[in-house]
């Protein structure tokens, strides 16, 4: 504050006035007024007007920002005790009359003058003065009601927006379980339906199972000889890993399944055996059973021996008692008992798997090979570097293309199955004739192996089976090629005990009769030689050579 202003200022004996503070203007600057000096009057700055009725005492309010000083309280004359006051000095003339001041704001020559601008702004809308019309000075306040409305309704707008998402959050959530269950469901009905669980309907190992699905899955297969060093005989059977499905199988095979040599000849499994060996067996597996081996292990009884020794024993369940082939006497305590989970050592693994009780079916035996073979698969190890090892000690020489380190490593896929369960032994049926049936094409043949079955001149060519009874042994060799070049399928029938002077040909079926004349003429036999009786099983027609046969080629 400038302190020339002050109340008292030039009372110094020059005549100076004298100002005091009033008020303070709109922008919070001190007002004066000229304090009167000697009993005169002070001079009024601003004209009072009518003062309202103020019933709180609050008529200098404080308004637009600033304090009201537009209604002063006037001030009443000096105190004059020697009655000498008199009126103010008029130099115009006018009668003591002071001029009525417009109602405005005080300031003296040295303050600066409030802008116009500020001084004519108009009052806010809403916005009264105090005084005027006589009412109340009301000054409208900014509504905090309304704002609470908007946020109100901003708040319950995001509310319900999250009650959406949370609907939609757990729509979600159920579609989504939904979808997981629907899947679970359809997995455990496929898996029900693969292992043949699912009543009334048919797994890929039934007769009726999906071609397909069948025919899209990857296998691997191995066939096996074992072959009996002491009784001169051969047991096959196929390893199968399905990598697909995950599962593997020994397929049975029998000896007297018909096969096809390269030069059309009919014959079985285990004359193919002896006479072709591994490879041209194998070429001839492929053909009837449509599938594709990759490998020929041929196991001799005393590398079986080995292999189950080597693994540490096996356990199976036996269904007989086996006899100690070594025995000297007769009656002598069974080598094998009969029981389950039955503990076998290579000896007794071997006399289990190569064993035949009188009477017995050849698939009686080849059933425990296999499951001698299952046995060892269980014990072995899952490793292939240890699976190959195991192999590799057995010091056998394998035929070629399968080597140490592929058979280690197929063993041990297939002893992880065994070991988890999901492996099985099975057989492959097959008709009096060796051929296949329908059957047996749906239920192993297509849905283990994964081919289609392709027995030996099925519905074409006449099987003719040969003995030769002449004791000349070429004579089966010129017979052979003789129906063979008349159109006939051949098949070895071996040598007869005893030579014999007339021949024979037989015919079971009488709609064979036709086929067995033809054959006798192509042979250059009479037609009393034929006759209705039994036949070798897989053959049409038999026909015993005896010594009154003359080849044609001699």
């Amino acid at each position: 504050m400038n302190d020339r202003y002050e109340a008292g200022y030039g009372d110094d004996g020059y005549g100076g006035d004298q100002y005091e503070i009033v008020g303070y203007d709109d922008y919070g600057r001190p007002v004066y007024q000229q304090v009167p000096s000697h009993g005169q009057q002070p001079q009024q700055l601003q004209q009072p007007q009518q003062q309202t009725y103020d019933p709180y005492g609050q008529q200098q309010g404080y308004a637009q920002g600033g304090y009201d000083t537009g209604q002063q309280q006037p001030i009443p004359p000096a105190y004059d005790p020697y009655g000498t006051q008199q009126a103010p000095y008029d130099p115009y003339g006018t009668g003591g009359q002071q001029p009525r001041v417009t109602e405005q704001t005080a300031y003296i020559p040295q303050q600066t003058q409030p802008d116009d601008d500020a001084r004519t702004e108009a009052p806010p809308a809403g916005s009264r003065q105090a005084g005027e019309d006589g009412e109340f000075a009301f000054v409208e306040e900014p509504d905090g009601d309304s704002e609470d409305v908007i946020d109100w309704l901003k708040f319950t707008e995001n509310r319900t927006e999250r009650r959406e998402e949370a609907r939609r959050r757990a729509r979600g959530r159920i579609i989504a379980l939904g979808v997981v269950l629907t899947l679970v469901v359809a997995g455990g009905v496929g898996y029900l339906w693969y292992d043949g669980k699912l009543p009334g309907v048919s797994s890929p190992g039934t007769a009726t199972g999906t071609t397909v699905v069948a025919g899209a899955q990857k296998r691997d297969v191995i066939v096996v000889h074992l072959h009996d060093t002491g009784r001169r005989g051969t047991s096959t059977v196929l390893l199968v890993d399905n990598t697909t499905t995950r599962r593997g199988t020994t397929v049975l095979l029998p000896n007297s399944l018909a096969l096809t040599d390269d030069s059309g000849t009919t014959t079985t499994l285990a004359k193919s055996v002896d006479d072709d060996g591994s490879s041209g067996t194998r070429d001839q597996l492929d053909t009837v059973l449509g599938t594709d081996i990759q490998g020929t292990w041929r196991l001799d009884t005393p590398y079986l021996q080995n292999l189950v020794e080597l693994v540490g024993n096996i356990e199976i369940d036996t269904d007989t008692d086996v006899p100690d082939p070594d025995a000297k006497k007769k009656g002598a305590a069974p080598l094998v008992h009969q029981g389950s989970a039955q503990t076998l050592s290579g000896k007794m693994a071997v006399a289990y798997a190569t064993y035949r009780g009188p009477g017995e079916t050849e698939n009686a035996q080849l059933k425990r090979f296999g499951e001698v073979m299952q046995g060892a698969l269980r014990k072995l190890s899952s490793d292939p570097s240890a699976a190959t090892t195991t192999v590799q000690t057995l010091a056998q020489i394998l035929d070629p293309p399968l080597t140490d380190k592929d058979l280690g490593t197929f063993l041990a896929k297939l002893a992880d199955l065994a070991k988890d369960g999901k492996y099985q032994t099975v057989p492959l049926p097959v008709q009096s004739d060796g051929t296949l049936s329908a059957g047996t094409s749906d239920s192993v043949v297509k849905n283990i192996l994964g081919g289609t079955a392709k027995s030996p001149d099925a519905g074409s060519a006449v099987r003719v089976a040969v003995q030769n009874a002449t004791g000349a042994k070429d004579d089966t060799e010129k017979a052979r090629v003789t129906l063979l070049g008349g159109g006939f399928g051949f098949i070895e029938g071996g040598t007869a005990s005893g030579a014999q002077t007339a021949s024979k040909v037989v015919y079971s079926d009488a709609a064979d009769k036709q086929n067995a004349t033809e054959v006798a003429k192509t042979l250059g036999l009479s037609a009393a030689a034929v006759s209705k009786g039994a036949v070798t099983s897989g053959a049409d027609v038999l026909v015993v050579l005896g010594q009154d046969y003359r080849p044609a080629a001699s």
